[in-house]
């Protein structure tokens, strides 16, 4: 039996099929976190960023010793911190921690709270390194996704919020992305995360559901902004059953004012502009006039031109008997999802 006075070596498969329940410390430098850390985790680093990188520096130019006299020096100070802030986060469960790799930094991290009376300290084996890998793997696993697709304007992330209202399994990866998938996507949105972070994002939900039951998802290009879907799982997307809303373009373009217009001209009009080789000379100058007149719904028309379009040549690409056609008659999420939910129910999915 392993001694709570000791540091307990957990896998990270043991770590999520354990429902998660310790508090996770990252203790890398906070670049490193930023660029990417499991979802949950606080970053209590052991070295700042600028600390790190002189330690590295010793290490290659000197030694590996002077580069631990080195590490001890900047550390020292902060022991007291480590424990204070450790202590907030601390539960019965105790504290897992990691590092890079599992290795110096993790375990010096665990054997000091240790040394101060923390129980049931657990060092992640691998490390970060090791979660990004298996989470990376776990896109692998086979979803019974159901796409909801549908042009611009739909109201699609408003029908994904509905049907998890209603219940449903849901993954909103504009949301998770920070982004709404078009030239226009990042207006109102928060930066959005790293690539890595995405993944890790992504990863958190997936593990979190119940496969016997079906996902609800939106369609997507792989491309979400700057950050991307990873590709097991974006293949398993594109052959699954679309369940497309068609809604008529001038309720759509209504929606889209509804979205948008108070982003300020200014953003829109750098919007326009970057899809202004698709959208055509002649549109675009349109577009602009009706900017500078505050007229939205015409520039909301004269974008869905272009966004139609796209979409389209996407829904023509698949296997027309797993794309289902629902027509309704305008962007009433509330409605739209009970239709949608009947038709689900209805249908023999050919997947």
């Amino acid at each position: 039996m392993e001694s709570s006075l000791s540091v307990i070596d957990l896998g990270i498969e043991d770590y999520f099929s354990s429902g998660s329940s310790r508090p996770l410390i990252d203790v890398r430098t906070p670049a490193e976190f930023a660029k990417g850390h499991i979802v949950g985790a606080v970053n209590i680093p052991l070295f700042s960023n600028d600390e790190r990188a002189h330690v590295g520096m010793v290490y290659v130019q000197e030694s590996k010793e002077r580069a631990l006299e080195l590490g001890y020096t900047y550390v020292t100070p902060k022991l007291e911190r480590f424990i204070s802030e450790s202590r907030k986060i601390a539960s019965k469960q105790g504290l897992a921690i990691y590092c890079w790799r599992g290795g110096m930094r993790s375990h010096a991290f665990a054997d000091h709270l240790i040394a101060h009376g923390f129980k049931n300290v657990c060092v992640i084996i691998g490390g970060y390194k090791t979660f990004r890998n298996y989470a990376q793997n776990f896109f692998d696993q086979k979803i019974q996704l159901r796409i909801l697709g549908g042009y611009t304007g739909s109201g699609k992330t408003y029908i994904l919020k509905s049907l998890q209202e209603s219940g449903e399994q849901v993954i909103d990866l504009e949301g998770l992305a920070h982004h709404k998938g078009s030239a226009f996507g990042a207006i109102g949105e928060r930066p959005q995360p790293s690539l890595e972070q995405f993944e890790n994002e992504l990863f958190f939900k997936l593990q979190n559901l119940d496969y016997i039951r079906p996902v609800w998802i939106e369609d997507e290009s792989r491309k979400i902004g700057r950050v991307s879907i990873p590709n097991a799982l974006f293949e398993q997307m594109r052959n699954q059953v679309v369940y497309f809303v068609d809604i008529p373009k001038e309720k759509r373009a209504t929606f889209l004012v509804g979205e948008y217009s108070f982003s300020g001209n200014e953003l829109l009009a750098k919007a326009i502009n970057g899809i202004a080789k698709r959208l055509g000379g002649l549109s675009v100058k349109l577009a602009h006039e009706h900017l500078a007149e505050n007229n939205y719904y015409e520039v909301a028309l004269l974008a869905l031109q272009y966004y139609d379009k796209a979409y389209h040549r996407g829904v023509e690409n698949r296997d027309s008997e797993k794309v289902i056609r629902i027509s309704l008659p305008d962007t009433n999420h509330t409605t739209n999802v009970k239709q949608i939910l009947d038709l689900a129910k209805n249908t023999n999915d050919p997947n």
